[in-house]
C-alpha cells in the first residue's frame, strides 16, 4: 500500500462524518462506459451530438431518436456494483460514512447496499409521463421499442436530469449540507468539470479532501490529497 492511500486509510479509520462524491469513474469498472473519456460516450460518433440528444429540447422534439440513444447507450445489462461500491456500503454499515454524493444515474450505489444516495442527476431506473407525471416502471422505458407513452397519451421519460433541465434542489441543499459538514471528503471516479455539480465541493470546510481519480482535477491543488489510481484499486485496500 503506498503512502497516499496509507494515509486515507487513516482519515476512514479515525472518522465517523465521511462523505463520498462520485463520477462516471466509479461505474466504469462495472462495465457502464463513461461520458467524458477517450471511448466515452462525447467522443463517439452519432447523427447529433450526444449531448445534444440528451437536452430537454431533444427529447421533447423527437423522442423517437432519443429513445434509440437511450436504449442502446444508456441501457447497460447484467452490471453489478464493483468494490468501491460495497466499500462504501460497508462504510455507511459501519457509522463512519453519511452519505454518497452521485453524479451517477444507473443505481449501483443501491444495489450495493447504500441507503442515503444523493442522486444529483436521477436515475434511470425510474419514469414518470411527462405530462401528467404518474410514475412508470423502468422497464416500460428502458426496454422495447418506439416511444413509450402514458394512459393519457404523453411521454414518459427517464427520470434524470437532461441538458437544459435544473438539478432537484431539495437533493442539492441536502448534499450541500452533507459536504458542509463532513470531517472527511472523498471524491472519485470524477473529472470535476459538469457543473453545477462539481461546484458542490467548495462547500466543504474540512481540511480533509482526497481526490481519487485516473486523471488530474481543476481542484487537485485544493485537495490535502490526491491519488491518481483506479478508484476500485484505491477502495480494495481501505
Amino acid at each position: 500500500m503506498n503512502d497516499k492511500i496509507e494515509q486515507l486509510k487513516k482519515w476512514i479509520d479515525e472518522s465517523d462524518n465521511i462523505v463520498f462524491f462520485g463520477g462516471a469513474g466509479v461505474s466504469t469498472e462495472s462495465g457502464i462506459p463513461d461520458f467524458r473519456s477517450v471511448d466515452g460516450l462525447y467522443n463517439q460518433k452519432y447523427k447529433y451530438p450526444p449531448e445534444t440528444i440528451l437536452s430537454h429540447t431533444f427529447f421533447t422534439r423527437y423522442p423517437e431518436e432519443y429513445y434509440e440513444f437511450h436504449r442502446e447507450k444508456l441501457v447497460i445489462e447484467n452490471v453489478k456494483p464493483n468494490t468501491a461500491h460495497l466499500r462504501l456500503a460497508e462504510l455507511e454499515q459501519q457509522g463512519k460514512l453519511r452519505a454518497v454524493v452521485t453524479q451517477n444515474i444507473d443505481g449501483l450505489h443501491q444495489a450495493a447496499g447504500s441507503k442515503k444516495v444523493l442522486e444529483l442527476h436521477g436515475s434511470i431506473l425510474r419514469s414518470y409521463c411527462s405530462s401528467c407525471h404518474k410514475p412508470y416502471p423502468a422497464d416500460r422505458m428502458n426496454k422495447g421499442t418506439g416511444v413509450p407513452r402514458c394512459t393519457c397519451g404523453g411521454v414518459i421519460r427517464p427520470d434524470i436530469v437532461l441538458y437544459e433541465e435544473p438539478l432537484n434542489d431539495r437533493i442539492v441543499d441536502e448534499a450541500i449540507r452533507c459536504i458542509s459538514e463532513a470531517e472527511v471528503l472523498i471524491i472519485g471516479g470524477t473529472s470535476l468539470n459538469v457543473y453545477p455539480a462539481a461546484g458542490l465541493i467548495n462547500y466543504y470546510r474540512g481540511n480533509k479532501l482526497a481526490l481519487v481519480n485516473l486523471s488530474s482535477t481543476p481542484y487537485d491543488s485544493e485537495a490535502d490529497l490526491v491519488i491518481n489510481e483506479k478508484i476500485g484499486k484505491v477502495f480494495s485496500q481501505i
